[in-house]
């Protein structure tokens, strides 16, 4: 067998194989061979049956197709071992199958080309002088104020009002229903969803839309009033995003919060401390914490960002339907998370449009880990076996009673470490400066603020801006 090996694009290698005549000859034997021991022909007994009336009954071109199937796979795999090559996934053949079942004939050459996804080699610009740059999240003391102001908020008792139009900050109990401007007239069939009773609302900004809630500001117990209310451009529903609708609403109660004083009381029935002073002392140090992870993080999205630019990689798709797999795992995991039912969200149909939508994110995460990978191998950076060991431990601990592939685990854990260890050493050894948060990344607008989550125990999760 005569094989010669050349490197195509995608990180792929293509073996040309030539089979000579006398191994294509004894291959189709073998088939007619076996056949001849294992099929029963009425008239015949088992492995007796004669060799013309075998050909007659299977017929020629079943035997040579078993015969070129075998051929094909058995020779790849020898080439693939002789070449020693390092192949992923499965191997595509050229000429397709039918068209080299039309050239096989037992006793002549078989001339065929396989092809096969390999490790792609990755190719590193000088890594040691990069110069980053990364935001920094700075603790403000300030959080921690306005997350009591909110968890105060949460447990307020709400007071009936009287005397007064609601303002700002009430909780008003309203009905309502809101219909579609159509060509400037109101149209008679009301919203789906946007009709209520005895609905409780808080006027703050973000509870409810804008334009209703300053609709509402000044109304009066048992007051009538159409609103005319606008939606967002980038309303949640599309079928009402940027069109404008009328809001009939009756004001039927006001109430107003009544907050309780922020002391040893008030700590002790929204969370597990005793004392006012225990319970800043921990939001502190979970918003420190937060700050430092934001600063890490943005560290190491950048390091990663400039590490790809002097970068030459060209991943295998074999490789990138991996990483498309993994990453809509996680997405499903993430919603899952959320309370959804991602199996009634999730069919064939849209699956195709998911997978599409999943690539550009899976190829930049595998171009960066394959960068880490080499950074690691030029570096001889590897992870420490007895930390392998206590991740490992730890996540079967929260995983007990699922089935668990314990090999995939401690290559995803191996892997996990040393990507760590890599941008570790990587921000010890290279330029990183450090800009104020919003300096490379403006936000969108005053009125999107980055949000975060501090958590207390015994206490609902609260959302500080």
């Amino acid at each position: 067998m005569k094989v010669s090996q050349e490197k195509t694009p995608k990180s792929q290698v293509t073996l040309t194989i030539e089979i000579p005549a006398d191994k294509s000859k004894q291959a189709y034997e073998k088939v007619i061979k076996n056949l001849a021991q294992t099929v029963r022909i009425p008239g015949f007994r088992k492995g007796k049956v004669p060799r013309p009336i075998l050909l007659q009954r299977l017929g020629p071109e079943r035997i040579r197709a078993e015969a070129l199937e075998n051929l094909v796979q058995d020779t790849v795999m020898q080439a693939v071992k002789e070449q020693e090559i390092d192949a992923l996934g499965n191997y595509q053949i050229e000429p397709g199958i039918d068209e080299l079942l039309n050239r096989y004939k037992p006793g002549e050459v078989l001339i065929f080309a396989a092809s096969m996804d390999v490790p792609p080699e990755v190719e590193l610009g000088d890594y040691k002088a990069l110069e980053v740059k990364a935001e920094e999240t700075v603790y403000d003391p300030e959080q921690v104020d306005r997350f009591l102001a909110d968890q105060q908020s949460k447990v307020a008792a709400l007071v009936p009002v009287e005397g007064r139009a609601a303002q700002r900050g009430d909780v008003v109990v309203v009905n309502y229903s809101g219909r579609l401007m159509v060509d400037g007239e109101v149209s008679t069939e009301v919203i789906a969803g946007a009709e209520a009773t005895d609905f409780q609302l808080e006027l703050e900004p973000d509870k409810f839309l804008e334009d209703l809630i300053a609709g509402i500001e000044g109304m009066n117990p048992e007051e009538e009033k159409d609103i005319l209310v606008s939606f967002p451009e980038d309303y949640a529903r599309e079928d009402l995003a940027g069109q404008q609708a009328q809001f009939s609403v009756k004001l039927l109660e006001i109430k107003e919060k009544e907050l309780p004083e922020l002391d040893d009381d008030f700590a002790d029935d929204v969370s597990r401390f005793e004392t006012l002073a225990e319970l800043r002392a921990d939001l502190e140090s979970q918003y420190q914490k937060q700050a430092e992870n934001a600063t890490n993080a943005s560290i190491e999205g950048a390091i990663a960002q400039e590490l790809l630019k002097i970068a030459t990689i060209d991943p295998p798709e074999t490789l990138i339907q991996q990483e498309v797999d993994m990453t809509i795992r996680q997405t499903v995991a993430e919603m899952e998370q959320y309370g959804l039912d991602m199996k009634t969200i999730l069919n064939a149909d849209m699956m195709p449009t998911l997978r599409e939508n999943a690539r550009p994110e899976a190829i930049e995460r595998l171009k960066t880990s394959l960068a880490l990978e080499e950074v690691a191998r030029r570096e001889s950076i590897t992870a420490d076996p007895a930390a392998v060991e206590e991740k490992i431990k730890g996540i079967l601990e929260q995983l007990a009673g699922q089935a668990i592939d314990q090999d995939r685990l401690r290559e995803f854990v191996t892997k996990d470490l040393v990507e760590n260890q890599v941008l570790a050493w990587l921000r010890e050894n290279i330029t990183v400066e450090l800009v104020p948060k919003g300096t490379l990344n403006p936000p969108k607008s005053e009125a999107e603020p980055e949000e975060t989550t501090v958590e207390v125990e015994a206490m609902p999760t609260a959302e500080e801006e």
